[in-house]
């Protein structure tokens, strides 16, 4: 696997601190307060209970430390990793108060950032007899799409762009307002700098045609048939990057990768991604 992306620190302990100030709201965990002593201590292991691939340990790390930096975080399993039911993936120590504050947003981030990295794994494995590569989409929880993004990379697949100001992707309104899809090409090119990539989506084999006269970086072929792919594939010949979307499933996966694509895009892996079940299991001392 590549090597992952950083997490800025700055960026962890924001998310952080807002997920945590939704949970314990103006009074903090008065369960705890109630029946657990302030001198208390507890240990336990977070474990994956369902197979999966790790990502957000660092969330879950930090989430821990903004409520007490006493608690003691080890990392037995690191993002990136693949685990069975069972395995442990953090072990943890400290009072007992802060741990069970600071449980639920830790699971929260580390289950849903791992079901992302689980999910994007298995469309990965599916077209690794392939030269194509999965990618995500800015179809992403609002506040949380660097973490989603992050949690593709985990995942072994790539990252598209991140927001409307790192790349231009011309879609199919643009087109109608531009006045056509090389107009709309042209345009871009006309606008951006030299260092911004410029990418058109088409969904028919008439419109790539037109765009390939003007020369996109990329073309983004939508909810094209395997067969439709492959004609679009011979035509753009290695003149631009070719980016199969619409339709994605773990079922047809495959047959789009075969069809010559370098990159196949998937909105699913962020937005629809089920959470992995991983529990923590503490007791006292």
């Amino acid at each position: 696997m590549t090597e992952l992306p950083v997490l800025p620190r700055l960026l962890v302990d924001d998310v952080v601190a807002a997920a945590l100030k939704e949970d314990l709201g103006r009074a903090g965990d008065i369960t705890s307060d109630a029946t657990i002593p302030a001198e208390a201590r507890a240990s336990g292991t977070i474990a994956a209970r369902t197979p999966g691939v790790i990502a957000g340990v660092p969330l879950a790390a930090a989430t821990f430390r903004a409520v007490d930096p006493a608690v003691r975080f080890v990392v037995e399993c690191g993002d990136g990793a693949a685990v069975g039911a069972g395995d442990g993936i953090a072990r943890i120590d400290g009072p007992a108060r802060t741990i069970l504050a600071a449980e639920r947003v830790a699971l929260n981030f580390l289950g849903h950032l791992s079901g992302i990295a689980t999910a994007t794994r298995d469309l990965v494995e599916r077209v690794a007899h392939t030269g194509a590569r999965i990618c995500d989409t800015r179809k992403t929880t609002p506040g949380l799409r660097a973490l989603e993004k992050y949690a593709v990379r985990c995942g072994g697949g790539a990252n598209h762009r991140f927001g409307l100001d790192d790349a231009v992707l011309i879609k199919d309104n643009h087109i109608a307002v531009a006045g056509g899809v090389a107009a709309a090409i042209e345009a871009a090119r006309a606008f951006a700098g030299h260092l911004v990539k410029v990418e058109v989506e088409v969904d028919t084999l008439e419109q790539l045609h037109a765009a390939m006269a003007a020369e996109p970086d990329a073309v983004l072929l939508d909810n094209m048939t395997p067969d439709t792919l492959r004609a679009a594939v011979a035509i753009i010949d290695g003149r631009a990057i070719a980016e199969a979307s619409g339709n994605v499933t773990r079922e047809t996966v495959a047959a789009i990768a075969e069809t010559g694509v370098d990159r196949i895009s998937s909105g699913w892996i962020t937005h629809s991604a089920p959470s992995l079940d991983v529990g923590l299991d503490v007791a006292a001392g």
